[in-house]
């Protein structure tokens, strides 16, 4: 299948001369439509960076972006079809909202800047369709970031990205500032709506049991390289890199000291 993300020999490098350092070096990946790519390494291994980039909100010093064909440069250079249909989804829910802005106000901005993904006729029946479609009810409309929880926020900010009609979403460590119980809710939602609405999703994470529950394939990152990449069961149950297993043995259940096989990656937890 054609790629609709397509990331080439990407390389990223902070600071200058003596004190540059490398965080991407020749970073490959593709993103097929509708699938689910994860992302995973510990902190500093470069795969915010790889998300900056595709989100545009980073620009890579080589290498290259393309979707669905087309160079992805900076968000603010994109084409506004472009800039709609990379939408990204923060690792703090609460800090990536305007805690001044009520619900409706953050998602009515949205429709403002890409007035062609604005609903027609009744804007409210739309908005609240629309939080329902990520498990909030009508009156959460007037509600502001502080009055919500983790969770919460974090459903709104999907409800954001999906208001101008993504075709990828960039998920940078959406689950991880949230509670166990709460993480597999975002990432059932999640899945439902890559289902419902024939997303593709980007999906970054330090732990690779999570990544196990909702990725079809995995890339492992470290030191801004990719050093395994696969489906996703097969690198769970047999992984290449010592690395990788190293990541692995974080995530497994001491208990039984093995991965669970299920025979699929979208069991989640009650």
């Amino acid at each position: 299948m054609t790629a609709l993300l397509d990331v080439r020999d990407l390389r990223v490098t902070y600071g200058r001369r003596r004190g540059a350092f490398r965080a991407v070096d020749g970073v490959s990946l593709t993103v097929a439509p509708e699938e689910t790519l994860g992302l995973v390494g510990e902190s500093g291994s470069g795969k915010t960076t790889v998300a900056r980039c595709v989100a545009g909100l980073i620009r890579p010093d080589g290498g290259g972006v393309h979707f669905d064909g087309q160079p992805l440069g900076p968000v603010g250079r994109r084409p506004a079809a472009l800039q709609r249909a990379v939408q990204m989804v923060f690792q703090d829910p609460r800090s990536s909202l305007n805690p001044r802005m009520t619900v409706a106000a953050v998602i009515g901005e949205a429709w403002r800047t890409h007035p062609s993904a604005a609903p027609g006729g009744d804007r409210a029946e739309a908005l609240h369709r629309l939080l329902a479609d990520v498990g909030l009810d009508a009156s959460t409309a007037s509600r502001r970031a502080g009055d919500l929880s983790g969770g919460q926020c974090q459903r709104v900010s999907i409800a954001r990205a999906l208001a101008v009609s993504p075709r990828l979403l960039v998920c940078d460590e959406a689950v991880s500032a949230l509670d166990v119980s709460v993480q597999a809710q975002i990432l059932r939602l999640l899945d439902d709506l890559r289902r419902e609405r024939k997303l593709a999703l980007l999906f970054i994470s330090h732990d690779l049991g999570v990544v196990h529950q909702i990725a079809d394939r995995v890339a492992v990152m470290r030191r801004g390289e990719v050093v395994e990449e696969g489906p996703a069961g097969d690198v769970m149950s047999a992984p290449r890199h010592e690395y990788t297993r190293a990541l692995l043995d974080a995530a497994l259940d001491l208990d039984d000291g093995t991965p669970e096989q299920t025979g699929t990656t979208r069991d989640f937890p009650a």
